[in-house]
């Protein structure tokens, strides 16, 4: 999924001016006003020293404290978490608060452990997880609390909390990735080799549960789409009560396999790769599962006996156990992605499964995380986009509706949290505004939806595994990342990390020149509402104009126009400390507004997101204080290809466009994500041919910059290549940047610095230099 991928760079999209034919009648569309949806972000207080492009990416963040892999223990005794290093902010080790005293202190210093190469294997599944750094990046936490199972670098560690030992577990030669304790902590799973592994802790003994991988067969790994689009990471899963191990069972032969060159500055890596282009061959999936006691492997009917769909051609995108471990439930997912079907199979009868759920859709059906199964009574949650949005519904589990526990022209994000003893379901969602993700509760029985969050801004919840406990892991426009300690309504109770913008905090002498985007409403040309933010310059004069940066992504499953905290931002800061307003829109098609707004771009991309930028641009050329003949538009990956087609497709709305790593023909991108959007090849031939870039670089004028990682295994190098070979021939100047060595997500120091000084300077050279 090529949105997840914008860590740091916002998402692409080139915006040029208007037709004057098209002006009078996309100005009736646009509000007179930009209206307020929230209530405004406040100002920081702080120093007012000019931001630099090394401060940006330079060690301590600015940011300040930041952790991640947030848990509470089982016990709820003890808050864990990553956290950077001063002198290192990728360098992560260990940490813990005691809930009691809210006392902080290191846990385990990274250093104890082997900081060996990574397999390719390990650095490819970390590239999907979008995990970037050194030091410990993984841990579980055993059933009692007492313990806890670390990987690093392919080795696996018992950390003893008891008398704080570290020990190496005895896993055998190779490399162990996917490593997890089962569910009650007696046992140690990874894969290695391409088959799964089992240690036995209190034994030491090790045991091989498959033993045909190897080539083109995976077990109990997700196969790359599964991984890049389904946000399914792993290919096996624990019964409850230990005694048996679901794992898919991937073949690959049928993939093409391509040869894929990985550009260093120092030479060229040749990395062959199986890649399911769009159209192209996927694996053959099957479900197995394997008892502990006996090895056996039993394989699973991934259809109903009388189903008269017997295709093999699928997707298999989650699998979940039942409470009692007697039943396995998995998600049977239609190639087309039209059909989706919750599947509940008996352990004693693998071959009879029977459908609780069907989802249908004629543009496709999105997948989540959402599905819980009770314990306490036969029934289970389930999300569905059945009306229009995102909303949480109970069923039994003979797939009879019981209630609709959500409901509205909103959408939840994600379930959070069950409390069957109290009676409440806890979930993040947009109820009070589409630019906050705050949290809700509601009865387990059905009712009114009380807010339990407190402050504006984006909430993501932590929640212990067995009370209404939970860590908020909060930012704002105005507020870095910090962290407390909730009670069930809400109340706090203490802090992790307040992460206070006050002297001290790396932020604190740049704060005070920070500034706070304006939001807004526009109307797109179906009517639909489209969400605005406006950076103005710093310091700020209406009497001047101002050359403006449009910033884009306009993808699906991605988001904007938020009040949240971004390092995608700082450049936008800088360039606002530069003379310039910068300007964003979700255009339709973004995230979390239902599906009508989503599914407008079905089978035709590239059409109704650039149309909803040029009503930006009308906005913006409404402004007094905008300079309507200096707009520039940039945009990374999605919003790379949005910045191409923009410029190609409407040359007089925007100057200049900055394009990074985009997809310029989408029969180049994998086969789960582009036909999710376009269809398959073969039944929408000219809906890829309009959704590519080629048939309009023709119109292309001047003012483009391209740049791409020459090791992109998601984006392609060769979609880049194509553009230059293209844009060579028709004799069209412009420029590009390529990095030896990076991926897609342009990761470190360095090659930021790099990057970031060539767009200020383009974008000085093309939208000042006449003044």
């Amino acid at each position: 999924m090529i949105k997840n991928r914008l860590t740091w760079f916002p998402a692409c999209s080139l915006k040029v001016r208007a037709v004057p034919l098209l002006i009078a009648s996309q100005m009736a569309m646009i509000s007179t006003a930009m209206i307020s949806t929230t209530t405004p972000a406040l100002a920081m207080e702080g120093g007012k020293l000019p931001l630099t492009i090394e401060r940006m990416n330079a060690s301590p963040a600015l940011a300040g404290t930041s952790p991640r892999g947030l848990k509470l223990s089982p016990d709820g005794l003890r808050v864990t978490y990553l956290a950077g290093r001063k002198d290192n902010q990728s360098f992560y080790d260990l940490w813990q608060m005691d809930v009691k005293s809210g006392e902080s202190s290191l846990l385990l210093n990274a250093d104890k452990l082997a900081t060996n190469e990574l397999s390719d294997e390990e650095k490819a599944r970390r590239e999907r997880q979008r995990i970037y750094g050194e030091g410990i990046m993984e841990y579980f936490w055993a059933d009692d609390s007492q313990a806890l199972l670390i990987p690093a670098s392919g080795n696996l560690y018992y950390f003893s909390l008891t008398d704080n030992s570290v020990t190496q577990l005895p896993i055998g030669e190779g490399f162990a990735t996917d490593a997890r304790l089962s569910p009650k902590g007696h046992f140690v799973s990874f894969v290695r080799d391409q088959n799964l592994y089992v240690l036995d802790l209190a034994t030491k003994k090790l045991q091989a549960m498959t033993t045909d991988g190897g080539g083109a067969i995976k077990n109990a790994m997700a196969e790359f789409v599964a991984q890049e689009e389904m946000d399914r990471m792993t290919g096996y899963w624990w019964a409850p009560d230990e005694s048996a191990i679901a794992f898919t069972r991937i073949d690959e032969s049928a993939v093409e396999q391509v040869t894929r060159n990985e550009i260093y500055a120092d030479g060229i890596k040749l990395t062959e790769q199986r890649y399911p282009a769009a159209g192209k061959n996927n694996v053959d999936i099957a479900l197995g599962v394997v008892t502990l006691k006996d090895k056996a492997i039993n394989w699973v009917s991934l259809r109903e006996e009388n189903s008269k769909d017997k295709s093999k051609d699928i997707y298999l995108p989650r699998v979940d156990w039942l409470p009692d471990s007697k039943y396995l439930s998995f998600q049977w997912q239609s190639r087309d992605q039209h059909q989706l079907d919750l599947q509940l199979v008996a352990l004693d009868a693998l071959t009879k499964p029977k459908t609780l759920v069907k989802e249908r859709s004629d543009a496709w059906v999105n997948l989540n995380n959402d599905l819980h199964f009770l314990k306490q009574q036969s029934a289970f949650i389930w999300a569905s986009e059945r009306d229009g949005f995102n909303h949480l519904y109970l069923f039994d589990l003979k797939g009879k509706l019981k209630t609709k526990l959500t409901q509205g022209e909103w959408a939840v994000d994600e379930l959070e949290y069950i409390d069957e003893t109290a009676g409440w379901v806890y979930f993040t969602g947009r109820k009070d505004t589409p630019i906050e993700k705050q949290l809700y509760r509601v009865p387990l029985a059905g009712g009114k939806v009380e807010r339990v969050s407190k402050q504006a801004g984006m909430h993501n919840p932590v929640f212990a595994d067995n009370q209404s406990v939970y860590l908020d892991y909060f930012n704002s426009l105005s507020q870095p990342p910090q962290i407390s300690l909730h009670g069930d309504k809400g109340q706090q109770l203490a802090w992790v990390e307040q992460n206070a913008v006050k002297q001290g905090h790396p932020l604190y002498d740049y704060a005070g020149l920070w500034q706070i985007p304006e939001f807004g409403e526009l109307k797109a040309e179906d009517g639909q509402v489209l969400q605005t933010r406006l950076f103005k310059p710093v310091p700020f004069d209406a009497s001047k104009k101002y050359p403006v940066v449009v910033r884009v992504y306009g993808g699906p499953h991605a988001q904007l126009v938020t009040n949240s905290w971004s390092e995608q931002d700082y450049f936008t800061q800088y360039l606002v400390q530069q003379g310039y307003v910068v300007f964003q829109l979700d255009n339709r098609g973004s995230a979390h507004r239902g599906t009508q707004f989503e599914q407008v771009i079905y089978r035709h991309l590239g059409e109704a997101e650039v149309n909803d930028q040029k009503v930006g641009v009308e906005y913006l050329r409404s402004l007094a204080f905008v300079d309507a003949d200096n707009v520039a538009i940039y945009g990374h990956s999605y919003g790379g290809y949005m910045a191409l087609m923009s410029l190609f497709k409407a040359p007089d709305y925007f100057k200049a466009a900055i394009s990074g790593a985009p997809v310029t023909d989408w029969r180049l991108y994998d086969t789960h994500y582009t036909e999710r959007y376009l269809g398959h090849p073969e039944g929408n031939e000219k809906g890829y041919e309009a959704s590519s870039v080629f048939p309009y670089v023709k119109n292309y004028q001047a003012g483009l910059l391209m740049y791409h990682g020459m090791a992109d295994d998601n984006v392609l190098f060769e979609n880049s290549t194509r553009v230059y070979k293209a844009l060579q021939d028709e004799g069209k100047l412009f420029q590009m940047i390529d990095y030896p060595g990076s991926k897609h997500s342009m990761r470190g120091e360095k090659v930021r610095n790099h990057l970031y000084r060539s767009l200020a300077d383009f974008l000085d050279r093309q939208l000042k230099s006449a003044k």
